[in-house]
Parts: C-alpha cells; structure tokens; sequence
C-alpha cells in the first residue's frame, strides 16, 4: 500500500488544519490507533466552500461528455486499487478483505454508473395546451453540495453520493465519519488522478462533524446537503437546513424484518438470512433487524441458522479466513451487549452466543436469540451488530402488522415460494427497499431510500442523480 494521505484535500492539494490540529484514526482489531490526521475546523470548512463555489459555475457548464469520461475514470482507477482500498477499509472499520472487496466493486459501480447517467439529463419541450405559447423544461446543477458518510461503507456511501453530484454538475464537500477517514482521503486523490478539476471536491476529515457542518449550512452559497447516518442526527440537520431551506437528501436508520413463511425454501431462507443479517458484521442500516419466521417451521429454520451463526470464524479482518470482524468501537460493542443483555433478561433465549468476545479489539460472538419478546428493545432499536433476533408468527397479517410496527422503513425480506402471498406483501410492507427470496437487495441501477423516519430521497438508480438537480420551467412565446 501507498503511503496513505494524512491531510485535508481542498482546492485539489493537500492542506493541513487550521490550527495544526490532527486526531487518532483506530484499528477496531485491537483498539489501538495507527495513524494521525488532520482534524479540520470551520476555517477549513469556509475554505473548501470558497473553492467550491469558485469552480462551481465552470464546472456546471462543462461538458457532460466531459464530466462523464473522468468518473469513468475514476471508476477504472478504484478498480485497480481494489487491494489497497479493500486492506484500508478492513484497517479502519473492521470489515473482512473479502466483504472489503466486495464493498471496493459495489462502491466503484456509482462512478461508472452515474457516468452513464451524466450525458442523460433530460428536460422536455411541448406546446402549451392553452395555444399561447411553448412550454420548456430544463433541469440544471443545484449547487455546491455537502456530503455527510458514515462509517460502515467507507467507500460506497461516498461514491453513492460523489457520483451522481459530480455527474449533475455539482461541487462536493465530503465530510467521511471520524472513524474511518482514510478511505475517503484517497478516493479525493484518486479524483484528482482521474482528471476532476481542483477544488470540484473537497475532502475534510474532522472529530467535530458540528464544526464542519453548521458553518457550511449557514452559508448561502451551500446549496444541498446529502447525510447517511443515524436518525436523530438526521432529525437536525434536517431542522438546519430549515433557516435557508437547503435541498436534503437523509439516508436514515432502519429496522428491516426479515419474513420466512411456511411455504418458503428454509435453505434458501437461510442463505438470505445471513446475508441480509451478517453482511457488514451487521453494521447496515438495511440489517435484517428481526427476523419473523412462521412458528410451523420456526424451530427448523432456527437450527439451520445457529449452525450457520456459529460456524462463522471471528478475527481481524484483514487476516485470511475470518468471516467475521470486530465492531466499530467500545461504545458500538457496549450498545449490542445492552440490547441482547435486556432481551435475555426479558426472557429470549441465547441458542448460539450472546456475550462479547474477550481479549483485544471491539469483537462480538454470533448471536442467535429464540423467543424474544415482542416488547424487548432489541426489535426496536438498530442493532448494528452481529445478532439475529427470531420471532415467531401464525398468520400472515400477523407477521405484516409486526413488520410495519416500527417508525423505520427502509429495508424488508420476505421468503416464500407463492407468488401471489411475495406480491401481496411487497405491496402491504411500509419500505422503501423490498427483497424477494434474496438477502441484498442493493444495486448502483436501482434507487435507494427509506420511508417514514428511514430518510428522504433516493440514491442510485435513475432517480439518484435527480437529487442534484433543480428544475426550471422556460415559458416561450
């Protein structure tokens, strides 16, 4: 691996802080921090949106040929650094080389894609039907952009974001979550490699989201901001942006169910359980949260899933054959042992691990819990860990009315061989996101969003690079 950038990315160069401060970035393996960064303030905040707003009209009118050629660009230079970029991700935030990779691949389609979709910005051009005139649609950039990531796809969630702004013609600000940083700091080098000119992106790491964020959103020349990440902080920047009515995009929590019908293929069900349940160690908003089987076949599908749970290899990722990484941090680990703690108090039963693991690093044992009440606040809040809670049903109203009792509504699974009771559900479920007999259901051609508290607006797809646009309405004589 490279020598990994240690300072701001604005304006297209390296940049220290103001101030000269820096923080630890951490490996979750072993608690212990590898390397320093800088920590960047309001003042580096304000610099990155001076840049940005500068080149913002110069880079709104080039050419979306132009635009697209350097993410297809980017698309192919992330590709080659698959290695490098899957072993840093794996360092920062725990995940296996092989999901790390898998992360690389997902991650980089944004780019290829939104590239595609940069040279089809369409607008429309019709007779007014009252015969006075013409009526002429365009749609044009929104504007410099603040981009908000989280953590657990260090990768994807920037390229989900960059891709489709950088595509409509938008600067970007990037602020990567405190914890996983790097990633983040090399894909704004990368951009730089591909041909994207200086100060289009701009990449800050900081240890005070706050100090990045409300001074931007406060400027009238920020026109957008786009977070994933947790509801409540989501909740706020929403009410920030109210003061200038900023364009938001929220990709929110989740608290998927995971539904298994009687008539359901329990192997396939088993294979999409863990799937959807362990991709990401658990740390996914679109986590299958609970996992509602029907009684008739709960206790076999519960056998097939402890041997699976059970079976998989725990240790740092970045070593050959784990299967299963460390969490985030010591708070992330305490959170899980809290939940799954209430849940056995309350009367669930622990069928395959349900403690921590002792020793180095934030490591937590697969865990399947059996029977657990319908009150605990495990089905209720996100998990964001490796734990599968089983609940089971008898009707199939039953298991929808369960599915659609939470404020979340972003991922679901249903199993089942009928198609009549796959349509009749799908249709029934209160999500933006729907798998059918499969555990991930996510694709860079495909839009993704939540309903009710899970977020707004859609990434991917068709529609994402509509969240970057705004449309203008031209009346012609």
């Amino acid at each position: 691996m490279e020598a990994l950038p240690t300072q701001l990315w604005i304006g297209g160069h390296d940049r220290s802080a103001s101030g000269g401060a820096s923080f630890d970035v951490f490996d979750p393996a072993t608690g212990k921090a590898f390397i320093r960064v800088a920590d960047a303030t309001s003042v580096d905040a304000l610099a990155a949106l001076d840049a940005a707003a500068e080149i913002q009209p110069r880079w709104a009118s080039t050419p979306a040929r132009v635009r697209a050629e350097i993410l297809r660009t980017a698309f192919e230079l992330v590709v080659e650094r698959t290695e490098d970029l899957a072993l840093l991700m794996s360092l920062e935030m725990g995940k296996p080389l092989a999901e790390a990779r898998g992360e690389v691949a997902y991650g980089a389609e944004f780019l290829r894609w939104f590239s595609e979709e940069a040279v089809r910005i369409q607008g429309r051009y019709t007779p007014a039907p009252s015969g006075n005139g013409r009526i002429l649609v365009t749609r044009q950039a929104v504007g410099p952009v603040l981009a908000i990531t989280p953590w657990n796809f260090p990768l994807a969630m920037g390229t989900r974001k960059i891709g489709p702004a950088l595509a409509a013609g938008c600067t970007v600000i990037v602020k990567p979550a405190r914890e996983t940083p790097l990633t983040m700091m090399v894909l704004g080098r990368l951009f730089a490699e591909a041909g994207l000119p200086a100060g289009v992106l701009s990449v800050l790491p900081s240890s005070r989201a706050a100090d990045i964020s409300g001074p931007l959103m406060s400027d009238t020349r920020l026109r957008k901001i786009t977070f994933t990440g947790s509801t409540a902080v989501g909740k706020r920047l929403i009410e920030q942006s109210a003061e200038h009515v900023l364009a938001s995009s929220m990709e929110l929590g989740g608290n998927a169910p995971l539904l298994v019908f009687a008539d359901a293929d329990l192997d396939q069900a088993v294979d999409g359980a863990m799937s959807a349940k362990m991709r990401n160690g658990g740390e996914a908003c679109t986590a299958a949260n609970r996992i509602l089987v029907a009684n008739s076949v709960r206790e076999e599908f519960t056998e097939k899933l402890v041997a699976r749970m059970a079976a998989l290899q725990v240790g740092p990722g970045y070593l050959d054959g784990s299967e299963l990484g460390p969490l985030v941090n010591a708070a992330q680990m305490t959170t899980v042992a809290e939940l799954v703690d209430d849940a056995l108090a309350a009367g669930a039963v622990a069928r395959t691990g349900g403690t921590p693991i002792q020793g180095d690093g934030y490591f937590f044992a697969p865990t399947v819990l059996d029977g657990v009440p319908r009150d605990a606040r495990i089905l209720r809040e996100e998990i964001f860990g490796p734990v599968a809670t089983i609940v089971g049903f008898d009707a199939e109203d039953e298991a929808i009315a369960m599915s659609n009792d939470t404020p979340y509504g972003l991922a679901a699974y249903v199993f089942t061989e009928n198609l009549d009771r796959a349509l009749r559900v799908t249709e029934a479920l209160e999500a933006g996101l729907v798998g059918v007999n499969r555990g991930v259901v996510s694709d860079a051609a495909a839009p993704f969003g939540g309903w009710k508290e899970s977020g707004t607006g859609s990434e991917g797809g068709t529609e994402g690079i509509h969240e970057y646009l705004v449309t203008k309405y031209v009346a012609l004589r």
